[in-house]
């Protein structure tokens, strides 16, 4: 069933087992339309093309390398000028078609070409259905992960429920980390539905449901000056992980959760680590980190953006869907990292 959702009051959010026809929306002045994409998703890609091509436009089709790879600043000098040669302008349209890695590279250079130019995502994997295509948050990587980016939000967000469906068992269960982060800020419903079905879940409500958590965050603050900080719980060690161990973002989010979630223990009294433990075991994630640098980790956690001149940061769970930003010490990083197996 379709299910349209807005975020901050720019973003339209399509959930359909299909793509909308046309895929962009009514923009007066739109000539031109550059698709960034993946080699994985070529064939999309150029389904996409055409279509856009047959509404009149002029298309412009830029590659991308997977996953991180993309996001350098040598991959954004050169899709910028790639739309400089295809004399992409202020009324025209960036098209992202591709998992994460693309929705944030394509936002950041969207947000960035002649200080801002109108981005369209089609995410095609469960994360960036559910996360990384809502919300505005774009980045590449520098010395860090995401530390360089702006917000800019997209005006629409296509999921095609029916291709998610078809993807392959790793992808599935790496954007269901994602999913079940929602539920574990915003929605116990959807929390005790990934926890007693895994992966069995039905795919139209996990994405629903789970948009919706983010969806409403970022429409009740946009910026990030209270509530949307809840977003990154499993984040803060999650993302050191990934940098440092070079695991999936799922899979460092996963494990990263189960950090969050040491800490909440011994900080808030929260109760259900067990259960968080056992419902990522049962969406078929990691909960340990071993093999991973240490101290690599501690490095990266010393200049991660959470942190301020009070330290770092970190969200944790008082209880399911009720979650808070503390301030943690280094004792409480160790701990979290010694239940990761770090």
């Amino acid at each position: 069933m379709a299910q349209t959702l807005t975020a901050a009051g720019v973003t339209e959010i399509l959930i359909d087992p299909a793509l909308p026809s046309p895929l962009l929306p009514t923009r007066e002045g739109r000539r031109r339309a550059a698709v960034l994409t993946q080699p994985t998703v070529s064939g999309l890609a150029h389904e996409i093309e055409a279509s856009l091509r047959s509404d009149g436009l002029l298309v412009k089709a830029i590659g991308l390398p997977d996953r991180d790879e993309a996001k350098t600043l040598a991959v954004a000098e050169s899709v910028y000028e790639a739309l400089a040669d295809f004399g992409l302008g202020r009324q025209d349209t960036v098209v992202g078609v591709g998992g994460g890695a693309v929705t944030d590279i394509a936002g950041f250079v969207a947000g960035t070409w002649m200080r801002g130019v109108e981005v369209v995502h089609v995410p095609t994997t469960l994360l960036a259905a559910v996360d990384a295509s809502i919300g505005g948050k774009t980045a590449i990587n520098l010395a860090g992960k995401n530390l360089v980016g702006v917000i800019w939000h997209p005006t629409r967000v296509a999921v095609d429920t029916a291709m998610l469906a078809s993807l392959p068992r790793p992808l599935l269960r790496e954007g269901m980390a994602e999913a079940f982060k929602a539920g574990l800020i915003g929605d116990r419903g959807l929390a005790d539905l990934l926890s007693e079905r895994g992966l069995d879940a039905p795919l139209d409500e996990v994405v629903t449901r789970a948009a919706a958590v983010k969806a409403g965050i970022v429409s009740r603050d946009d910026r990030e000056l209270g509530e949307r900080a809840f977003l990154n719980l499993g984040h803060t060690i999650g993302h050191a992980i990934e940098y440092a161990g070079g695991l999936s973002h799922g899979d460092s989010v996963a494990v990263g959760l189960v950090a969050a979630a040491a800490v909440s223990r011994e900080r808030c009294r929260f109760g259900d680590v067990d259960m968080i433990v056992a419902a990522l075991a049962r969406l078929e994630l990691p909960t340990r980190a071993e093999g991973v640098d240490r101290a690599r980790v501690v490095e990266l956690l010393g200049r991660d953006k959470k942190r301020d001149a009070q330290g770092l940061r970190m969200v944790l769970l008082r209880g399911v869907a009720d979650p808070v930003l503390e301030h943690v010490g280094r004792a409480e990083i160790d701990g979290a990292l010694a239940a990761i197996g770090l």
